[in-house]
């Protein structure tokens, strides 16, 4: 907070900015992340720079994105000298659904700079605002990062480790499980913050698992399809499945497929495993290629 003052800089709310001040809690997101010479990492978010200079001494390659003018300038002195930072000031994402073609650029050009067996990471106390599409899309990427460890809201880190039945079962627990395995590494409260959020955050770990993610035949339609599932939480699998495939599947070729996966239209998405819903995606999916053969 001391920096700030001495900048004249106050966190900006429509950036999602909340800086993690507590030192041993940002020591822990660096050592949960395991970085090795062998890594180059993702940052998203700088803010004073405090976490990329931990990971400047452990990586190969550090990409740092800021979108705030203030504090990549303020960051920018920070880590003056630090020559394997790579400082990139703009947004991560162009929209919800695309990252920012200079970031994919820049991840691409560090990986192809360095060792053959180079690991790409995510690490980073990311922004509130952007941190659901920033993980959903990196799994879409051809090469994801081989783990993504990440401060973000509690809420979301349940999400993405919740069981299936359960309130926080969803569309991203499954896109994120069936890649990936969740670890919660640590809950932190308000306080550790400035400024303080409202609510509780979390530390979490999601380590990719390339078996699980290489047996998915289709990525983006399963994560189109996901999403379409989980749309109206309360309607029943006959009907959202009616609804995300209007025009594409009939009411018989979606009852034949529910029962050819022993699944009842009366059942909520909710209620199926990562498992299930796999298999239930794969098979619309083979129904939609039969049509066009």
């Amino acid at each position: 907070m001391r920096r700030f003052d001495e900048a004249g800089i106050r966190p900006k709310t429509r950036f999602g900015q909340n800086f993690l001040i507590d030192l041993n809690l940002l020591q822990l997101l660096f050592e949960s992340a395991d970085v090795t010479d062998r890594d180059v990492v993702l940052e998203v978010g700088t803010g004073t720079g405090g976490l990329t200079a931990l990971l400047a001494q452990a990586a190969a390659r550090v990409i740092t994105l800021e979108v705030d003018r203030e504090m990549f300038q303020l960051a920018g002195e920070e880590l003056a000298g630090l020559e394997n930072i790579r400082m990139i000031r703009r947004d991560v994402l162009k929209n919800k659904n695309r990252f920012a073609p200079e970031v994919l650029t820049a991840i691409e050009e560090e990986l192809a700079a360095t060792e053959a067996d180079a690991r790409f990471k995510l690490a980073a106390n990311l922004p509130y605002n952007v941190a659901t599409p920033i993980v959903s899309n990196l799994l879409l990427l051809d090469r994801p990062p081989v783990s993504m460890t990440v401060t973000i809201q509690k809420e979301l880190a349940d999400r993405m480790a919740a069981n299936p039945s359960t309130k926080d079962y969803g569309a991203l627990s499954v896109w994120v499980q069936c890649q990936c395995a969740v670890e919660i590494v640590r809950i932190m409260p308000p306080s550790v913050f400035f400024p303080r959020p409202k609510v509780e955050s979390a530390i979490v770990k999601i380590t990719l698992e390339p078996d699980r993610r290489a047996a998915i035949p289709d990525l983006n339609f399963l994560h189109t399809t996901l999403r379409a599932l989980f749309l109206h939480r309360r309607k029943f699998l006959r009907s959202v499945t009616l609804s995300a495939f209007k025009n594409r599947l009939t009411k018989p070729e979606v009852d034949a497929v529910l029962s050819d996966q022993g699944m009842s239209g009366m059942l909520r998405a909710e209620a199926l495993t990562v498992e299930q819903l796999l298999s239930l995606c794969e098979a619309l999916r083979q129904q939609l290629l039969a049509q066009e053969q």
